[in-house]
């Protein structure tokens, strides 16, 4: 199983509610889902550097770091600013059931996705029956 969490979720809520302000948009949105024997999370990180994307793994917490930088801020006059930038961060815990130590990542067309096994022990299995007596099965 894989949990997500955004420590700072409740609390722009609760800005939101006492201040009238939108909630601060996902800087790393992302999907999740089970793919035969894998678990895929895929984030968007448009305008990322793939350089700037750090994945750390420890005690089944997955961590994933990226930074994107504003580009010719000084150079020009900003008119609007939308856009997220700096660096973003999301934690993700992984379950006992997938197997942390053999994940895999791509970064391509500003899309980070993250391959994870299921762990071996996690996989349904067929269990064989065996026939016992078969004089007691006929009769």
């Amino acid at each position: 199983m894989l949990m997500r969490t955004d420590p700072f979720r409740e609390l722009d809520r609760l800005t939101s509610q006492v201040f009238g302000t939108p909630a601060r948009p996902a800087a790393m949105p992302m999907d999740a889902f089970r793919s035969g024997d894998q678990f895929v999370v895929e984030m968007d990180l448009p305008g990322v550097v793939p350089e700037s994307i750090d994945l750390t793994v420890e005690r089944n917490v997955l961590t994933v770091h990226a930074k994107r930088e504003r580009h010719n801020a000084e150079a020009a006059e900003l008119l609007v600013a939308e856009r997220p930038y700096g660096t973003f961060s999301r934690q993700l815990f992984l379950g006992e059931t997938l197997d942390a130590e053999h994940l895999s990542a791509r970064y391509q067309d500003g899309v980070l996705r993250i391959e994870i096994p299921v762990a071996e022990q996690a996989k349904p299995r067929k269990i064989a029956v065996e026939v016992g007596n078969r004089e007691a099965l006929t009769v």
